[in-house]
């Protein structure tokens, strides 16, 4: 495998606390992997980014089962203005909104969805994201309040942090509740069937290890699945579709409509939704030369994700010429 390729990717929107993607690609004898686990993630956590990338750098990934992928586009939090501006434009018969953002008030979320409902007409599905932004009895009452601005919700994702306060809300609210945080981000990510705390579960290839991994995460958790998008360039957005496309269920629309949340991309013809759909890609697109020099990410950054790349790499079992461990605190 060669050198990685560190790209910063300037969003539209600041979107989980940042305002630029930064990331490593790299090249193998399958086609192009992505590896981008958030700056804040300790080694032992990218680790499974970093097989997602070699999985597809080495393996490429399952014949799928279907052509193509319907998907939401998503609404950051934004004023209620730009929602429907978003909504609108999207041409998606399905919107995932953020809701619970540090800073902003109940009424701002009201707001938002009330627009977003607007945009979408009365026959479209709207479906929120806390990033378990609340406490169960804060998740009840919004739930509640968001459901009757929406006019009905599809389901609430990651309502509150640990398993048994999802399990709790759920409990108490008629909503469906969609776990994401409590499946790739846990130590047992079947503790939320055994506990009876989601209806969906929402699978993102990166953080779970590549298409395969996640196939059999999807066989085990046994609930309807969603797979969703870590804000990844088209490179790794492409393997997201790869499992929406191989999984044997799709009842619902995926999150992988998030190259609209970039400003740039790594390709010439990025993964944009025409009319709320994306063709399921056999392969990983490859990455354009003049804008990998383009977005070329700055010396320290380079410096960085090299170092990073190098340290998951060895606990892979793959170990490249190592530098010295270095630390982030914030994103860039």
């Amino acid at each position: 495998m060669g050198p990685a390729s560190v790209v910063a990717l300037p969003l539209r929107t600041r979107f989980r606390g940042i305002t630029t993607r930064e990331l490593a690609l790299v090249e193998g004898p399958a086609g192009w992997g992505e590896f981008c686990p958030f700056v804040e993630y300790d080694d032992a956590e990218a680790l499974a980014w970093w097989r997602c990338a070699q999985e597809a750098a080495h393996e490429g990934w399952p014949a799928p089962v279907r052509e193509r992928v319907e998907v939401n586009t998503t609404v950051p939090a934004v004023g209620p203005e730009h929602a429907h501006r978003i909504v609108a434009a999207s041409g998606a018969r399905t919107a995932k909104v953020k809701v619970a953002e540090k800073g902003q008030h109940a009424a701002h979320d009201l707001a938002r969805v009330e627009a977003v409902r607007d945009a979408l007409g009365p026959s479209g599905k709207v479906r929120v994201d806390a990033n378990g932004g609340w406490d169960v009895d804060g998740a009840v009452d919004a739930i509640r309040a968001l459901a009757r601005a929406a006019g009905g919700l599809e389901y609430v994702e990651q309502p509150c942090a640990s398993v048994d306060e999802l399990a709790a809300v759920r409990r108490r609210v008629d909503v469906p509740v969609a776990a994401d945080e409590s499946i790739r981000r846990a130590e047992d990510p079947l503790l939320v069937v055994r506990a009876e705390a989601a209806d969906v579960a929402v699978l993102k290839v990166a953080p779970l290890g590549g298409v395969r991994a996640a196939l059999r995460m999807a066989e085990e958790i046994g609930l309807p699945c969603v797979v969703s998008s870590a804000v990844e360039s088209s490179v790794g957005l492409a393997a997201g579709l790869a499992l929406a496309g191989a999984l044997p269920d799709l009842p619902y629309a995926c999150g992988l409509g998030t190259a609209d949340l970039l400003a740039a991309d790594v390709v010439t013809a990025p993964l944009h939704p025409v009319a709320g759909v994306l063709d399921v890609p056999r392969h990983p697109p490859v990455p354009d030369p003049e804008l990998l020099a383009r977005y070329d990410a700055d010396p320290d950054a380079q410096q960085w994700w090299t170092a990073r790349l190098r340290r998951v790499q060895a606990l892979a079992g793959t170990p490249a010429p190592g530098t010295s461990p270095s630390t982030r605190s914030t994103p860039r």
